[in-house]
């Protein structure tokens, strides 16, 4: 069996299919390269630091700022799949159109709740943006845009999940 990024292909017949694949590729490759910035900078420290006697002063902000945004980079993807962790002991025993119709219901909720996250995300942003890091003359807000951007790609796939139905179970991974 063969393991990809992104297992599950949205029909691109459809504009909102052919969105979200989009999305979702420019978010795997922000992904990388958040998860690259960060481990090319902290083995540079790491070399430099006990190597050298030396160390790079912006390190520190900018892995931790590059571990940020792999981490909520890398949620819309899990719910893509619906890799999400869920206990599923009693829904299991109902009948299938009933797990169906709980799954969509549960999406729903819970892309209103990403919704409502990526909004007070983008408040946080503003409020902060005026405020710089220690090190680096960029804002503290940039810490706060991917939780923006995660929730609301979270949000457009739970949508998805909402009306079409959540993917198949094989696919995610979790059984």
């Amino acid at each position: 069996m063969s393991t990809t990024i992104l297992p599950v292909v949205y029909d691109t017949a459809s504009w909102p299919g052919r969105v979200l694949n989009l999305l979702d590729r420019a978010v795997t490759v922000a992904l990388l390269m958040a998860v690259s910035a960060m481990v090319g900078v902290v083995a540079s420290q790491v070399v430099l630091r006990y190597g050298f006697n030396r160390s790079i002063d912006w390190a520190d902000e900018v892995s931790r700022l590059a571990f940020v945004w792999s981490i909520f980079l890398a949620i819309p993807l899990g719910v893509r799949q619906g890799a999400h962790i869920g206990i599923d002991i009693v829904l299991a025993k109902l009948p299938s159109t009933v797990q169906d119709a709980l799954r969509r219901m549960a999406a729903l909720v819970s892309a209103l709740m990403m919704g409502a996250i990526a909004w007070a995300a983008v408040g946080v942003a503003r409020e902060q943006w005026d405020e710089l890091m220690a090190t680096l003359d960029w804002s503290v807000g940039w810490f706060i845009v991917p939780v923006g951007v995660g929730a609301a790609l979270s949000a457009l796939h739970l949508l998805r999940i909402a009306v079409q139905g959540p993917p198949p179970a094989d696919i995610g991974g979790a059984e």
